[in-house]
């Protein structure tokens, strides 16, 4: 250029840029935008000098980490399709406006204007861009928006699909620091350690960011953010159930030099999964299917071996719940018609061109059957639609084929709803009705030739399992096997029932209830009832963190040995952690939390903690309240205080934990005032 222009001072404007681009949350004190969106930035110039529009003036845009540049001239308007700028200039001051491509790889750049050995302008940090209709993350709706990229809490579903429990959970996506983390998490990547240029240009393909997450929030094969345990020993490291918010685990990995944090299981994977996401501008929800199926062997069909007593013999893995993600984005690499929600799993249970990794894989690829897309559409269709077979194998080597179902996997399919605190159910995204046209259509796609055909109350021997709602963990209470003789012969039975403690992906622990075989004649159309006592006294020995037992009820017909079987997971109930809040909600104004819980046990908890914590409300960090030891029904109680940082809608997050109780959380709404 002819001429050069000194600069004495630049305002890169960040309060006002940041608002505009939805990233104030992150704070003002440097530069966070969105691309395919203009920012505008002040030069002040240095007396004497004088800056004439219309002079060949260009300017370099790279990211730090690699040599990706993009150079572009002043121009008369801005391009929303190419990296553009335009000036104003006064006496002493340009006023530049500039505007990234749409496509543009996320990251750390360096503005540079490109005069003799080139002047920086600035660093900014640019982000995925929702807002941007030429942008492969549009997101058409303000509401979603606002839920799936600026929330920085929700609801993480649990449980099972009639005593499905809530989680909540702070994303902290704003949270200060955690942006850096989470371009750090690329940057540890194998990918960029192996090729830095060509993975920061793939950094404009929301698809391949999605890919690189869903390997690097686990740490299998990689410096990844978590390690699993299904254990149950977790002595080395925390209990998956202790987490109740990303920004710690994420901020341990980044502090301990990328050392994977222990431990997390689905649900945990998945919500620090969203929270990165979120931060990148990518729109994420965290979704929850129950009866989850892992198929080991690719047929898409759950084979499951037992004994006499219900004992695994060899089997697929069918889990009570199972957490993933979704993303939003367009697939150009896809048939029309695939874009929207994609599938994406970071638990480390899959492997995925070598990597564990799994999707993103498109909803309605799944709901359609059409196993040959990409990502992974095969393991996430088994995961909601695979057959279930089970077979019984007796000690001489007979085996008897028990049955299947069709209704099993994939049921009650749930994500927190837009702007509520409630619970969508999104199954109708991922799979046609049962019994349906269309499901019979996507079955024949998929090669689902075995699906067996849903059966209702049909002749012969029934038994089903019923339980009381009063299940509060502490207490003692009877679970009932129901039968029902549906022949016109009367019927000798042999009935066994029994209790056994189980985690959440379906690992079977010690027996916590046993009766003894009941010998039973059941006249033809006649019913009958088989008590079990569940006393805490056992139970409380066996156990886990999660408080499920499964029941099991085998009916044996006396003449023809046949088996027939009926199950069912119970959760017992936590107490409730009653909260009062103190004080005037206002930004800077000290609160204070009144928060109280009954022991339930008949015996006393050692080491009660309450911890409460929440975006813009605790520093970043939790806040922990020790209570000590709290006896039998006694209250454990305790005062804790904080202070809002910003105005708006807010949830507070409190947990208690002790010895022999854990995994009690409930959470308060907060309208934060200036």
């Amino acid at each position: 250029m002819d001429k050069v222009v000194e600069i004495e001072r630049i305002d890169l404007v960040c309060e006002v840029n940041n608002t505009d681009h939805h990233t104030v949350q992150n704070g003002a004190d440097r530069l966070i935008v969105r691309r395919g969106q203009p920012f505008t930035i002040t030069l002040h110039l240095r007396p004497g000098t004088h800056f004439q529009n219309g002079d060949s003036i260009n300017f370099i845009a790279q990211t730090v980490e690699a040599q990706t540049k993009a150079k572009f001239s002043l121009s008369r308007f801005i391009s929303r399709s190419s990296w553009s700028a335009t000036a104003e200039a006064s006496d002493s001051t340009v006023s530049l406006t500039v505007c990234s491509h749409p496509n543009a790889p996320i990251g750390v750049y360096k503005l540079i204007l490109d005069q003799e050995e080139g002047v920086s302008l600035g660093e900014f940090v640019l982000l995925f861009n929702p807002w941007c209709k030429q942008d492969s993350v549009f997101l058409a709706s303000d509401a979603e928006r606002e839920e799936y990229v600026l929330c920085q809490d929700g609801l993480i579903f649990r449980g099972i699909p009639k005593r499905i429990t809530v989680l909540p959970w702070t994303f902290g996506q704003f949270e200060p620091g955690i942006l850096d983390i989470c371009l750090q998490i690329l940057d540890e990547s194998p990918n960029y350690i192996s090729d830095a240029a060509l993975d920061c240009s793939e950094r404009r393909n929301p698809v391949y960011v999605t890919r690189v997450l869903s390997a690097m929030i686990n740490s299998l094969g990689d410096k990844g953010v978590l390690v699993g345990n299904w254990s149950d020993d977790y002595e080395d490291g925390v209990k998956p159930t202790v987490w109740k918010d990303s920004c710690s685990i994420l901020r341990q990995w980044s502090n301990d030099g990328c050392r994977a944090v222990r431990y997390g299981q689905c649900w945990v994977f998945a919500a620090v999964a969203c929270t990165v996401s979120r931060a990148l501008g990518i729109p994420c929800r965290v979704v929850t299917n129950y009866g989850s199926a892992r198929d080991s062997n690719g047929d898409l069909v759950m084979e499951r071996f037992y004994n006499e007593f219900d004992e695994n013999i060899a089997n697929d893995s069918i889990w009570n719940f199972h957490v993933w993600v979704e993303n939003w984005m367009t697939r150009p690499d896809l048939t029309l018609g695939y874009e929207g929600w994609q599938s994406s799993d970071p638990t480390p249970q899959h492997r995925s061109e070598g990597v564990f990794c799994c999707g993103p894989a498109p909803v309605r690829a799944i709901k359609e059957g059409e196993l040959t897309f990409k990502y992974d559409v095969p393991f996430v269709y088994a995961e909601v639609n695979a057959d279930v077979v089970e077979y019984i194998k007796l000690r001489d080597g007979r085996v008897f084929k028990m049955g299947g179902s069709t209704t099993e996997v994939g049921k009650s399919i749930s994500t927190k709803a837009v702007g509520r605190d409630e619970r969508e159910d999104i199954t109708h995204n991922y799979k046609y009705p049962e019994g349906s046209e269309e499901e019979r259509r996507v079955y024949e796609k998929a090669n689902h030739h075995n699906k067996l055909a849903q059966a209702g109350e049909e002749p012969g021997l029934h038994i089903k399992i019923k339980v009381t709602p009063d299940m509060q963990i502490g207490s003692d209470f009877d679970v009932y096997a129901e039968l029902k003789n549906n022949t016109m012969v009367t019927k000798s039975c042999r009935v066994m029932f029994y209790a056994q403690a189980v985690s959440y992906n379906g690992k079977l622990g010690e027996t916590c209830g046993l009766g003894e075989f009941t010998e039973m004649n059941l006249a033809s159309t006649e019913g009958g009832k088989v008590t079990l006592r569940l006393e805490y006294a056992e139970y409380s020995k066996a156990i886990t963190q999660d408080r499920m037992i499964k029941l099991l009820a085998l009916l044996i017909d006396a003449e023809t040995r046949d088996f027939y079987r009926a199950k069912k997971t119970i959760i017992l109930d936590g107490p409730e952690i009653i909260v009062n809040i103190l004080g005037v909600p206002k930004v800077g104004q000290n609160l204070v939390a009144d928060l109280a819980l009954q022991n339930p046990l008949p015996e006393p908890l050692e080491n009660c903690v309450f911890t409460i914590h929440g975006a813009n409300l605790t520093d970043g960090k939790p806040i922990t309240h020790e209570v000590g030891t709290v006896g039998p029904k006694e209250l454990a109680a305790a005062k804790v205080q904080f202070t809002p940082k910003l105005p708006g809608q807010r949830k507070i997050l409190i947990d208690f934990a002790s010895d022999k109780l854990h995994n009690v959380v409930t959470y308060e709404n907060l309208v934060i005032y200036e």
